[in-house]
């Protein structure tokens, strides 16, 4: 599989625009904190924000884990019952975290774990490690997703691939944007994340 983040100036390029991109909408996130703190907490006791396991990238004999953060959307006992993809009318959401989902609001946090070099800006979404254990098995390549730096955003969320939708056609859009790779990518990426924020209905 051609890699094309290998080189090291594009390496380097590619984390100075996730620095200067994650400070930015960090200091958004502040700005809108104590509004969406306070929103959360009169609806649902429980913390502001929520922390879930999720596989960066992944080797033959490596695993990357780490906690990505998000604005609470559920109660606290969502997951009392193990691990469930979040549906329609989903009863676990609160009412202003079905708002947050609707809007995205909810990955805000991410840009804390971009910072903290866990994720990138753009890049294939990481996926829980049971769902990724699952999916190994039954999808040709689905590995291969993990060989670059998960992201907020990605090439298959920008062309209708989130929420339920088709593990394996994210998959082949996941494979495209790293074997093609630029920044020109990157940024028509992150303009149609914008764009797709406030029309987007697949996020539950």
């Amino acid at each position: 599989m051609k890699n094309t983040f290998v080189h090291p100036l594009i390496s380097v390029l590619k984390r100075s625009i996730d620095l200067i991109g994650a400070s930015l909408g960090l200091l958004l996130t502040l700005l809108l904190l104590p509004f969406i703190a306070l929103a959360i907490k009169l609806e649902s006791p429980g913390p502001v924000l929520f922390k879930q396991l999720r596989i960066g990238r992944s080797w033959p004999d490596r695993v990357e884990l780490f906690g990505m953060l998000k604005f609470r959307s559920m109660r606290t006992d969502a997951e009392q019952q193990g691990p469930g993809w979040t549906t329609p009318g989903d009863p676990r959401r609160t009412r202003m975290g079905a708002l947050l989902r609707r809007l995205s609001i909810d990955e805000l946090p991410q840009f804390i774990n971009v910072l903290l070099g866990d994720m990138s800006l753009v890049g294939p979404r990481p996926e829980r490690p049971v769902y990724v254990e699952q999916f190994r098995q039954s999808i040709p390549r689905y590995m291969d997703r993990h060989r670059e730096k998960a992201g907020i955003t990605g090439w298959a969320q920008v062309n209708g691939l989130r929420g339920d939708t088709s593990i394996a056609e994210r998959t082949k859009y996941d494979l495209w944007y790293i074997e093609n790779w630029s920044i020109s990518l990157d940024f028509r990426i992150m303009a149609r994340t914008v764009l797709r924020m406030f029309s987007d209905r697949q996020a539950y």
